[in-house]
């Protein structure tokens, strides 16, 4: 087993990385001293709950946990205000109180929504993250939780740091293959803004990730993880340096809200974007070869870096203008200036934002 700290003060936590943790559940709530006087609710989706659900709740209710039940469907569309209200519901009548531990068992959507519901409750409980897919290893560290609104994604949220992540590699065998190259985007993302050697070890083993090779899978998510671990325990709350991990999100995140939030999903909306960072960083003095490298890694590990022809550019910008990111009639971007290398440039001309994302249309 592989062992990640993230280093936050008190608030520092381990990720597990392994095989059949799961199984383990129990124990490492117990060495965590979750309490057992208060109900646990477990937060899942439909497609999570079976077979991982049981597994979960038989290791907890043998430790001597008293578990709560939350399922809700699968994508992205459960990052919403009506079902915030529902899991909300089913920990008030499950009988949560200040000691309980929300748990998310599940990929992304998942770990946001339940971190959004435990940093609520009752103005704050604690927290477990139990991620089951390749995107939320970058997810489910660093404690930003949130839902969407239907004008732009991530609006609604807090900061809320986990217990612990158990991240167990055996659940990423189920995975379907696009959930598997759409975690990959940001694994590889971890090495474009920080790590040159990292992002290309990710293009030499590319065949071997989108395999789940377990070796590769273990040693790429331990490494990604810890790359994340650094910047956020530089920069918890997003105030300059951790910044720098939306590499590709401010177009992501538009491409997502334009094209129906699960109908491009997340990975392959940040891949696209990414793409469109490239080419911001080559136009504002980046190194030359920049955009055909950064499309040529993510090629590799079976992502799009093309924008659908059917999106519209005009929504697509519209979208950005909701974005977080978007402060004072000027644009924010993560810009690359070499692989491994970004800076966060505050002032970047929307007039060039256009013409990239118009740039990303085009069959390269």
């Amino acid at each position: 087993m592989r062992t990640v700290d993230v280093q936050l003060g008190e608030r520092s936590y381990p990720i597990y990385i392994g095989e059949d943790l799961l199984q383990q559940a129990g124990t490492y709530l117990d060495n965590h001293r979750i309490s057992k006087q208060s109900p646990i609710l477990i937060v899942t989706d439909e497609h999570v709950a079976d077979p991982y659900f049981a597994i979960v709740e038989q290791s907890l209710t043998a430790s001597g946990f008293t578990v709560v039940t939350a399922i809700v469907g699968a994508g992205e569309q459960s990052k919403s205000m009506s079902v915030f209200e529902e899991v909300m519901t089913k920990a008030i009548q499950g009988g949560l109180d200040r000691k309980s531990t929300v748990i998310a068992l599940g990929g992304g959507v998942v770990g946001d929504l339940a971190g959004f519901v435990a940093g609520s409750y009752m103005r704050g409980i604690r927290f477990i993250q139990m991620p089951t897919s390749v995107l939320a290893h970058d997810s489910s560290v660093g404690g930003k939780v949130a839902i969407n609104h239907r004008l732009a994604k991530n609006m609604i949220g807090v900061f809320h740091q986990p217990e612990f992540v158990l991240y167990d590699l055996t659940t990423l065998q189920t995975l379907p293959k696009r959930e598997v190259y759409a975690g990959l985007a940001e694994m590889v993302k971890h090495g474009l803004i920080w790590d040159k050697e990292f992002a290309y070890w990710c293009l030499e083993h590319a065949d071997e990730l989108k395999s789940v090779d377990m070796t590769a899978m273990g040693y790429g998510l331990e490494k990604g993880c810890s790359i994340k671990a650094i910047v956020v325990s530089r920069d918890e709350r997003e105030n300059d340096l951790r910044a720098i991990l939306n590499l590709g999100h401010t177009i992501g995140h538009a491409i997502e809200a334009v094209a129906g939030y699960g109908e491009i999903i997340h990975g392959e909306a940040i891949s696209i974007g990414m793409v469109g960072s490239a080419l911001i960083g080559e136009q504002l003095g980046g190194e030359p070869g920049l955009v055909d490298t950064t499309r040529h890694m993510l090629t590799a590990l079976g992502l799009p870096t093309v924008l659908p022809q059917r999106l519209d550019v005009d929504q697509i910008m519209e979208a950005m203008m909701h974005d977080k990111k978007f402060q004072e009639g000027s644009m924010t971007f993560v810009v690359p200036k070499s692989i491994g290398v970004v800076e966060i440039n505050h002032n970047v001309d929307y007039d060039l934002v256009r013409r990239v994302v118009e740039q990303l249309k085009e069959e390269v």
